[in-house]
């Protein structure tokens, strides 16, 4: 769903579909920076139904978390209270500054690509299906219809998986090997194995959406409560470009390529408006938690701890 913003400018609202269990992993790894901080159900119920989030589904998603060691409850008196645990944390530490720190850099380029190559018996379909599953996730892509491949010369994800879902099937081969390319760019090349057309276009869709935001953010007229439901959904946009972007070298981009200015406004966006969602968070959920105000903050890279804040804050 959209919202308009002052001057007609869209304004992202709560995503539609949005699964409890991923925001909530979200918002916890944003807002929450120490394992100390008790964080009572109510309050999370409050910071989804920001978002829409039933109070039912709310509670699934706390439970779902819980089962998953993500967040462990305690009982301070007579309320059960929750907190991430510190594993986690590191965890959702970790996987934030992947996402903001993506494409900062030139990736480390020596020409390498792991390949791997696979013969299945007939019929083999279902483990085909598997074998492609299992590569698609490592982040292969299909170059022809069995030998896959990707950027760099670490074959021991791809030895291990292979073994892992070949190794009983009868007559199966598969061999991971690293490769060179005469012409990498060229139409027989690795990078025509890649939709670098399509990733240009959905970057270009990144920008060509948030970019007025942008400069709404920056003209005072998105306020605190907008601002915790649109520093979620950049996030989430700009993520679901990282995962299907293979990083490859320049060399073997489309120019213009899009990323570097998509990437100014997802960061410009997600920076500006951290403290803005901060207080909103902290808004919503004093009345079920009133030291709120103490452990809530915003994550950032390369930040000084906050005066007045616990130690380890962001």
């Amino acid at each position: 769903m959209r919202g308009q913003g002052p001057d007609g400018v869209d304004i992202p609202r709560a995503q539609a579909g949005q699964n409890p269990q991923h925001l909530l992993a979200t918002l916890l790894g944003e807002y929450f920076d120490s394992p100390d901080a008790d964080l009572p159900s109510a309050a999370v119920v409050a910071m989804l139904g920001e978002f829409g989030i039933s109070e039912s589904s709310a509670r699934s998603a706390l439970s779902r978390l819980a089962r998953r060691g993500l967040i462990a409850a305690r009982r301070p008196g007579r309320r059960v209270t929750y907190h991430v645990t510190p594993q986690a944390m590191a965890s959702h530490r970790a996987y934030l500054r992947r996402f903001l720190t993506f494409g900062a850099e030139p990736p480390e380029w020596t020409g390498d690509w792991t390949v791997v190559a696979f013969s299945l018996p007939e019929p083999g379909q279902a483990h085909r299906h598997s074998v492609r599953r299992t590569l698609s996730s490592l982040g292969f892509v299909r170059l022809y219809d069995s030998v896959w491949m990707r950027p760099g010369r670490d074959t021991r994800a791809a030895s291990r998986a292979m073994a892992d879902v070949l190794s009983d099937v009868a007559h199966a081969r598969w061999s991971v090997v690293c490769a060179r390319f005469d012409d990498e760019a060229g139409p027989h090349g690795p990078a025509a194995a890649y939709d670098l057309d399509g990733l240009a276009v959905a970057y270009q869709n990144f920008i060509d959406e948030y970019r007025e935001l942008r400069a709404a953010v920056h003209a005072g007229e998105v306020d605190a409560a907008r601002a915790f439901i649109v520093r979620t959904s950049v996030m989430d946009s700009w993520r679901s470009l990282v995962l299907v972007d293979p990083d490859l070298p320049e060399h073997l981009l489309p120019t213009p390529w899009p990323r570097p200015r998509a990437r100014e406004i997802f960061l410009d966006i997600h920076a500006t408006l951290g403290p803005l969602a901060a207080s909103r968070l902290v808004e919503i959920t004093t009345p079920y938690w009133p030291a709120a105000a103490s452990w809530v903050t915003h994550f950032r890279l390369a930040a000084a701890p906050m005066p007045g804040r616990p130690a380890g804050a962001r």
